[in-house]
């Protein structure tokens, strides 16, 4: 076996040289240098300087705005609150950890701190997937004339949460658990241990399946069929220059949000994939970090394609930002969801952007 496990902890390293100790205890520098350390706390600063901010104001301007505070924006808020809920409960002690080398508030603290960064993570995937079925909905109309209100958004909402909390409270309660992973200076599930105690290979196959293949067929399904749409449409009003405009805006938009989760989670799920069926294999530390520590920057660039992209949302917080006054007249989308099935620039009004 070339790792070293522990009562609450897995170290990808064979311990025959005597030099692996406890991540809960020890600097970890006989995994990664110092200087490798290092970056990680500046990355995480980035994140958190930038991302925080963008999330802080996505909720304010929301809160002053009446005109946002419409039903098919309600999830894009509940996308900056996970956003904002990982940066508060997992970059902050990931930094203090990568700060000091190791992860020093013991395996309750990682316990606790795996909890709300999965929780905020699987909160932030699962609005993207419900923000593809509420556009799908909306503009494809594969129920009729069907009219999205308060209650059906406040219903995906909720819905986010519980599947988020299947995922991350389970390992509260047994069904696998919470260890350091990587540079070991944060923790998620334990994809590395066979450990019949806490059942971990079921708990991974439930991730894997309920918590990755199953979003990204929605999310697929959901944007491809709405892009058809979109050029179906198009393709009726040839001679609109608006609507292919819309067309080419609409189709760019899905690439980057489909692009944006794929970038996201793929990495993270494909190397934890590889380790949970090569169980004892040899790999470093930094293997499973950097996709690990890249699965958090979508809390920064999430708000940059879901919501500095609508133009109703930036338009609102850069007059917000100006004092109630927008030096670069970014005009507002002012026209609302068309009710027509073949109209295309209602993918691009405020209600339906991304």
């Amino acid at each position: 076996m070339n790792g070293t496990e522990g009562v609450n902890f897995y170290v990808p390293m064979s311990n025959k040289t005597g030099v692996v100790r406890s991540p809960f205890e020890y600097p970890q520098y006989y995994l990664a240098e110092p200087w490798k350390y290092r970056i990680v706390c500046v990355y995480i600063f980035f994140l958190i300087f930038t991302g925080f901010p963008i999330n802080f104001l996505t909720l304010l301007v929301t809160f002053k705005h009446k005109k946002l505070r419409q039903p098919l924006n309600y999830i894009l808020v509940n996308l900056a609150v996970a956003d904002l809920f990982m940066a508060c409960f997992g970059f902050t002690v990931t930094f203090s950890t990568a700060w000091n080398g190791y992860f020093i508030f013991g395996p309750t603290g990682c316990a606790v701190e795996g909890f709300f960064a999965t929780l905020g993570g699987e909160v932030a995937m699962w609005s993207l997937v419900v923000l593809a079925i509420e556009r799908y909905v909306v503009i494809c109309k594969p129920v009729g004339n069907f009219r999205f209100s308060s209650t059906h958004a406040i219903l995906g909402i909720a819905f986010t949460w519980i599947m988020a909390l299947s995922c991350a409270a389970p390992p509260l309660f047994g069904w696998s658990r919470y260890i350091p992973e990587g540079m070991q200076c944060s923790c998620g599930p334990d994809y590395y241990t066979h450990n019949p105690e806490f059942h971990n290979e079921s708990f991974v196959l439930y991730m894997f399946i309920v918590h990755f293949f199953i979003p990204v067929i929605i999310i697929f399904a959901s944007y491809g069929r709405l892009v058809c749409k979109v050029r179906e449409a198009a393709a009726q009003q040839q001679e609109s220059a608006t609507t292919q405009k819309a067309e080419k805006e609409v189709t760019r938009m899905v690439i980057l949000m489909v692009m944006g989760f794929m970038l996201a989670w793929t990495p993270y799920a494909v190397v934890a994939f590889w380790i949970f069926t090569h169980k004892g294999a040899e790999f470093t530390a930094t293997l499973m970090a950097v996709p690990a520590f890249f699965s958090k920057s979508s809390s920064l660039y999430n708000p940059i394609i879901y919501v500095l992209m609508n133009k109703q949302f930036r338009n609102c917080m850069i007059t917000t930002i100006c004092c109630g006054k927008n030096p670069f007249g970014d005009e507002e989308t002012s026209s609302a969801v068309s009710q027509s099935k073949t109209e295309v620039s209602s993918v691009s009004s405020s209600q339906v952007s991304p």
